[in-house]
């Protein structure tokens, strides 16, 4: 029998991180993933953005800004996975998946909501939507990593971001 998962002072679970270092097989395989899955609770974010941080920059000279767009975009596509996709839903929870190669980390997160397509969100700096709060996630995302990609259902981002 498993033990019980130990909770923090708050009363929280921890979130629980796996690492898989492997050897460079070819320059088309990762070097190491990193997963980690957590529950749906915006309070998570900050946490989640600093471990899949930390092992993603391990032992590779990060600049300030690599550093700031990896942390800026995981923690907004985590909000919206969990905020617009999986509707704070307790029951549900939320991927996050990093492929770290030589010269590029590819990120991805996916939510157990229903998805949407992204085609349909408006450019969120045109004059007439800038006092709407939707889009502006994904508006920031485009900004800060060198390639976005969703599936097909629209419940999972993948964002890459060379190390430069």
């Amino acid at each position: 029998m498993e033990p019980a998962p130990r909770l923090d002072p708050a009363g929280a679970l921890p979130l629980r991180l796996c690492v898989r270092r492997m050897p460079l097989p070819d320059a088309a395989a990762p070097a190491a993933r990193v997963t980690l899955r957590l529950p749906s609770d915006i309070t998570c974010v900050e946490e989640a953005v600093s471990l899949v941080t930390r092992h993603c920059l391990a032992g590779v000279p990060a600049t300030t800004r690599v550093r700031f767009r990896l942390q800026v975009a995981l923690a907004e596509a985590l909000a919206n996975a969990i905020l617009r996709g999986n509707c704070e839903d307790c029951d549900k929870t939320v991927l996050v998946t990093a492929e770290l190669f030589a010269d590029t980390i590819r990120l991805s997160v996916t939510d157990e909501g229903p998805g949407f397509d992204p085609r349909t969100i408006p450019d969120a700096i045109r004059p007439e939507r800038l006092e709407e709060t939707c889009g502006r996630g994904l508006f920031l995302i485009r900004k800060l990593v060198d390639a976005v990609q969703f599936n097909e259902r629209g419940n999972s981002i993948c964002m890459t971001l060379r190390r430069r």
